[in-house]
């Protein structure tokens, strides 16, 4: 930003996207956040205020189903085991639980797996669409980056979401979409060639992609999908004693780096 940027910003705030006209509306996208948007559910706003646009029941129950099939109530998780830790330490549920949030956005789980996966179907298609076949693109992906993001799965082999997933978007017509169908071929080619499935992130990164989501309007989306999981490993910490949370004796820890040195 320039100096000239800084000078005109100066003494204003302004916001092209919302204004709470105090004692008279509130304004969201240019709609009324009470007397329009108020007739949605939460969920609808919530996407609506991501992308400007309105979703379909169908789209919106999809969506609800990702937050719920993601909701793991098991403090083991890591960024459940952050929240349990906040909670441990006694720190207010606000706290607990955006440093749960802040974790999710890790490089091998959460957040960025999932903005990628959707980045490589966008990607696959626009070089389909040159002739290109979903096999030479996913080989070239796999020399590139070592990996398909959506495929395959840390710890264990199979994720128990995916059948559910598959199933609800059958039932609400949802999977006819282009970038779903890629999604499937990957699939078919990764599991013949390297034994590698499908995981959640390929599912619902291509069905959103579908829908229209660019990676970082997904990415907005995401940042809540785990916190009803959350909230009972910080109700379940905070109930037991303080620090009685997974505590680990010094004698355990295994270390392996300068030696004990007087200071």
């Amino acid at each position: 930003m320039s100096i000239d940027d800084l000078q005109v910003a100066q003494n204003q705030l302004e916001g092209a996207l919302g204004k709470a006209f105090l004692s008279e509306r509130v304004v969201m996208r240019g709609k009324d956040l009470h007397n329009e948007l108020g007739k949605q559910d939460w969920l609808g706003v919530m996407v609506y205020a991501i992308t400007g646009r309105e979703f379909s029941a169908n789209q919106l129950r999809y969506m609800n189903f990702m937050w719920v099939a993601t909701s793991y109530p098991d403090a083991g998780i890591w960024p459940n085991q952050a929240t349990a830790l906040a909670g441990t330490a006694r720190t207010t549920p606000s706290l607990s639980l955006v440093t749960g949030l802040a974790l999710s956005e890790a490089r091998l789980y959460g957040r960025k797996p999932d903005r990628r996966a959707m980045d490589f179907f966008y990607r696959a298609a626009a070089r389909v669409d040159q002739g290109e076949s979903i096999e030479q693109v996913i080989e070239q992906e796999i020399e590139q980056r070592k990996v398909v993001f959506g495929y395959g799965r840390p710890l264990v082999r199979l994720d128990e979401r995916v059948a559910h997933a598959l199933h609800v978007i059958e039932t609400l017509g949802l999977d006819t979409g282009r970038l779903f169908q890629l999604a499937l071929e990957t699939h078919r080619y990764l599991k013949r060639t390297r034994g590698l499935s499908m995981n959640i992130a390929a599912i619902s990164a291509s069905t959103m992609a579908d829908m229209g989501f660019s990676t970082e309007e997904y990415q907005l989306f995401l940042t809540l999908v785990f916190v009803a999981g959350m909230v009972p490993c910080y109700l379940d910490a905070k109930r037991r004693p303080e620090g009685s949370f997974f505590p680990v004796s010094c004698d355990n820890l295994v270390y392996s780096g300068v030696a004990e040195r007087r200071w």
